[in-house]
């Protein structure tokens, strides 16, 4: 079984306060831990609290995140043909320029009861490989590995996406921010990457043992993406699921909200939370074409 650290429950901001945690695989220094219910502010007042991996998180919110991030389900991919989850989202205007945007909320049904999550799990494969490198040695992406990463989707996968969307908010997608490659059946995501000093980097995770018997999988945590994407022996293509939080920008005017009905489309910023990876593969040629700068 996996477990999450501070750095993945770090994402979601609110009333912050100051906590030790302790895991399943070990200890990390107090930090700085928001309480992710506080973030939505719509829970009940009387909703119980619990403690869940050294966090104060509603009981709900605590079992969707186990649901997620501890027991990987529900996630886009091979795992189900449709993951028993609904997509839901409320545009709003950040107060300049023209663009709309809105944060998904997932809600999931975990045995009957609907847990909301600001997170959702995909398969996928992670590139840490060097991108367009100047023959100077100058790096040609901006930021590549510490900013942003391409992660490759199955498009049977970024096609489901795309339809929870549909379905969920409305808006059909886009396909801006994204790289298609035909012959492979692949599309490449750019997927950012936290680095701020005040914004926890995504933690990667590498699996240590599994048990054939109980099909039971335990990971351990090895640093951040860009911990792992500054390691020479690391900077391969990793398969893996990635979680990611994940929000929706319309184009429009500052005054007059966007339609799903008035022909615009929306386009879809992932950020990329943790990595749970099985393993290196070699079946992917690292995508350099159209690269995003």
């Amino acid at each position: 079984m996996t477990s999450i650290t501070q750095s993945e429950t770090n994402y979601a901001s609110g009333h912050w306060q100051k906590n030790l945690v302790s895991e399943s695989m070990g200890s990390e220094a107090a930090n700085v831990i928001p309480n992710i219910a506080d973030q939505r502010g719509d829970h009940d007042e009387e909703e119980t609290m619990v403690q869940w991996r050294g966090n104060l998180v509603a009981e709900k919110e605590a079992k969707a995140l186990r649901h997620v991030f501890d027991d990987l389900q529900d996630h886009f991919g091979h795992q189900r043909p449709d993951p028993n989850v609904r997509f839901e989202a409320n545009l709003t205007h950040p107060g300049h320029g023209g663009v709309w945007q809105a944060d998904l909320d997932f809600t999931y049904n975990i045995k009957g009861e609907h847990c909301k999550l600001a997170y959702i799990g995909m398969d996928m494969c992670l590139d840490l490989t060097p991108k367009k490198i100047h023959k100077y040695g100058r790096p040609m992406l901006n930021d590549y590995g510490e900013t942003w990463v391409y992660a490759y989707l199955p498009d049977m996968t970024m096609d489901k996406i795309k339809s929870y969307v549909k379905a969920g908010t409305g808006w059909d997608v886009s396909a801006a921010g994204t790289v298609v490659d035909p012959n492979r059946n692949l599309v490449a995501i750019k997927a950012k990457l936290n680095n701020q000093a005040e914004q926890p980097k995504p933690s990667f995770w590498v699996v240590t043992e599994k048990d054939s018997a109980q099909d039971d999988v335990s990971f351990s945590r090895i640093g951040s993406v860009q911990d792992v994407h500054s390691d020479t022996s690391q900077k391969r293509i990793h398969r893996g699921v990635g979680i990611f939080s994940v929000s929706m920008e319309v184009e429009g005017t500052p005054n007059f909200k966007p339609s799903s009905h008035s022909g615009e489309v929306a386009s879809l910023v992932f950020t990329l939370v943790s990595v749970r990876t099985w393993g290196i593969t070699d079946c992917i040629a690292p995508i350099v074409h159209a690269p995003m700068m």
